[in-house]
């Protein structure tokens, strides 16, 4: 018998890695199907025996086993899916995506299965009804599962069951088209440049970077792309301002082009599929379907967050962008010879003049701290923050395997010693890559118990530990330089990180409910908290070090930095809150939505816009949020947790941003507690008392005769 032969699928078997991780080098493309049928198969399996069991149902005979329970013949399809549809996103090819094609609708009809089996229902409806004294995380996983079952049309009739079904599978199979899209179209189109004056303008970095990607492609000269660390510099710097509206385009009008890569129709039809799914359910939209389980419980509540907000930030956003308007009308700065003012603010104008103004007001820009943000560095520094915070550290370990040579695994030790989860980084674009930044798990946190045939109790429990993973687009090193990012990038870092500090302290019973498993307009507190660090001098000086000098960052530099803090910052706030409008217009919709997407996305966030809008371009083909990424209906999450992460800092800085106290008790209270309370009752833990927005409205130096309620939703 050949190698091959004897070869075994590696999800089928224990891993034999540290730490059980993922077994990434021995993984192959055709082990997946095989994996998901089989994990099919075996839940399949279980479902059926928990109906056939002819004992009155309990919560643990019947909850526990079809939640959480973890025993010897584990989760297969978890587990597969974990590693699957993580590699989707973070290094996929086309045959990944063929496959992922070929999957999703057996996947979605699975999950149907489950949720639409009568008898599994009756079960758990008699438990809801029927059961022993509980404790608080299981009266939580009690009612979840409950109210999973009848949000997942457990209480329809047989055709509505039907009709459910076929909605979402649709819905399932185009997201993830849509997704497939927004990549080719992100990685086709390139800007190539062989003539050395078109890069005027444009920093060392920039075109050391361009110079590397034209080397990896074969090409003479120098290559940009619509990646972040690529796209953001050449709109900032290029004085080239034909090649600034090449670029600008380029990105803005992705997936409209006459080509099989266009969502138009795939949004509207994903924003109908999701209308006729809530309103089957019971519900007049699908936003009010959705914000049921959300802190702001209501369409109202979220209008009244993002109307707060647009009257206190427009006045100073109107002011900035007449400041801009003038810096752009007036000052000679076109490339090419041309060097006179222009006569109209463009969009592909903003970056490049924000940044001359940004210069004339506090004399900073990115390009300027960069020597400083040595990535290597920034990891340090991000690490020292948490180490110095909670007690934690971390250590890299070259035996975990990993997906691709850019990804760091690390293990992370608590104050004690004891292990506490793994952490995979994943930092640069490539090719098979999505943009943006975001934070996953390969393996939640969950409590097992140690012999199934035992009750569950401190003596008979393992603490499952996570394994979590942030994945971002940051600047890459090059042949001349290491990797050199900018203060935004190092805010993203952070970002990224509170959302694994959410994932890595979980320490609750029921994996369903841990880590990050937590309502949407909850889910980025812990991220934007961090970013908060990103300008605090203790914090700069642990990793700010010139990556050739190793001189410490300036102080007059760290003081330009606060001093800039609030530059565009009503701009900036206005334009989150013009992507809060266009998601809440889509899913407050109560019928069928006919219209063309581009004048409709252009109509539903005027009231936060300036100026005249261009109609060839389209933001909602490429808002994979709200499209096929689960903030549908919630991309108003992001303003609502604002308020709370500038109130929950202000703590830490009443009570000393290094304070031990005050972190162990934001990690007891909100990061290790996941979803096993309402978020508000956690946060009031926290901090004694309900957030206010007056602590946002002084972190970015707007100022109102009358300061606007902070949001009332439920619990608030």
């Amino acid at each position: 018998m050949n190698e091959e032969n004897q070869r075994h699928n590696p999800f089928f078997e224990p891993y034999n890695t540290p730490h059980d991780t993922a077994p990434f080098d021995r993984i192959r493309l055709e082990d997946f199907e095989e994996a998901f049928m089989e994990g099919i198969r075996r839940d399949n399996e279980q479902i059926d025996k928990i109906i056939n069991n002819p004992a009155k149902p309990t919560f643990d005979n019947t909850i526990i086993s079809v939640d959480d329970e973890k025993d010897n013949y584990y989760d297969l399809l978890s587990r597969t899916s974990s590693v699957f549809f993580n590699l989707l996103s973070a290094e996929t090819n086309d045959d990944m995506d063929a496959l992922a094609q070929k999957l999703s609708p057996i996947l979605t009809q699975h999950a149907n299965d489950i949720r639409l089996n009568e008898k599994l229902f009756e079960r758990i409806k008699y438990v809801h009804r029927h059961h022993r004294k509980l404790t608080a995380e299981e009266k939580m996983l009690l009612d979840n599962c409950y109210d999973g079952f009848v949000r997942s049309g457990a209480l329809l009739d047989a055709e509505g069951k039907a009709r459910l079904r076929q909605l979402t599978e649709e819905a399932s199979m185009l997201g993830l088209q849509f997704s497939q899209n927004l990549l080719k179209e992100q990685k086709a189109y390139t800007l190539h440049i062989t003539d050395e004056a078109q890069l005027d303008g444009l920093p060392d970095t920039a075109r050391e970077a361009a110079a590397q990607t034209a080397k990896e492609r074969g090409l003479e000269g120098w290559v940009f792309t619509l990646d972040s660390p690529s796209y953001s510099p050449f709109m900032t710097y290029s004085t080239q301002r034909e090649l600034r509206q090449q670029m600008y385009m380029a990105y803005n009008t992705k997936c409209i082009h006459d080509n099989t890569e266009n969502n138009l129709d795939i949004c509207k039809r994903l924003v109908n599929l999701r209308r006729e799914i809530a309103q089957l359910l019971g519900y007049k939209t699908y936003a009010d379907y959705v914000l049921k389980h959300r802190m702001a419980g209501n369409v109202r509540s979220v209008y009244k967050l993002l109307n707060n907000l647009i009257d206190a930030y427009k006045p100073t956003a109107l002011k900035e962008r007449e400041e801009l308007k003038k810096q752009a009308t007036t000052s000679p700065s076109q490339g090419g010879g041309v060097k006179s003012p222009v006569e109209a603010l463009e969009p592909w104008d903003v970056a490049f003049y924000s940044h001359k103004l940004q210069m004339k007001k506090f004399n900073i820009d990115a390009e300027m701290l960069r020597p400083y943000f040595q990535l290597n560095k920034v990891i340090d520094g991000v690490f020292g923050l948490a180490t110095r915070l909670y007690g934690i550290t971390f250590k890299e370990n070259k035996d975990i395997p990993v997906y691709h040579p850019d990804v760091k695994a690390y293990e992370v030790f608590d104050r004690d010693g004891s292990f506490l989860a793994v952490f995979y980084a994943d930092f640069h674009p490539r090719q098979g890559k999505q943009g943006g930044a975001w934070m996953t798990e390969y393996q939640g946190q969950w409590m097992e118990r140690e012999d199934v045939k035992k009750p569950f109790g401190p003596d008979n429990c393992k603490n499952v530990r996570p394994h979590v993973s942030v994945v971002m687009n940051l600047t890459k090193p090059t042949a001349e330089k290491p990797a050199l990012l900018t203060l935004g990038e190092v805010e993203t870092f952070l970002h990224e990180f509170g959302h694994s500090l959410h994932g890595m302290f979980a320490n609750t019973r029921f994996e369903s409910l841990s880590g990050t498993n937590v309502w949407w307009d909850f889910v980025e507190l812990p991220s934007q908290f961090m970013e908060n660090f990103a300008i605090e001098k203790e914090f700069l000086r642990t990793f700010a070090f010139h990556y050739e000098t190793g001189e410490p960052l300036p102080d007059e530099l760290i003081n330009r930095i606060v001093r800039s803090r609030n530059f565009m910052a009503a701009t900036a706030c206005l334009r989150q809150v013009s992507f809060g409008l266009l998601d809440m217009a889509y899913y407050t919709k109560k019928d069928e939505f006919t219209d063309d997407i581009i004048p409709f996305e252009k109509q539903a966030w005027k009231k936060a816009i300036f100026g005249k809008q261009r109609m060839d371009t389209c933001m909602t083909v490429q808002f994979s949020h709200i499209m096929a990424g689960g903030y549908a209906a919630g991309y108003y999450s992001y303003k609502w947790a604002e308020v709370l992460d500038a109130d929950a800092f202000a703590v830490f800085k009443r009570e000393g941003i290094f304070n031990p106290a005050t972190a162990q008790r934001f990690r007891d209270c909100i990061l290790s507690k996941g979803g096993t309370e309402n978020p508000m009752v956690l946060y009031k833990k926290f901090k004694g008392g309900e957030p206010t927005i007056d602590a946002l409205l002084k972190r970015t130096g707007i100022k109102v005769k009358a300061h606007p309620s902070p949001p009332k939703g439920r619990g608030v």
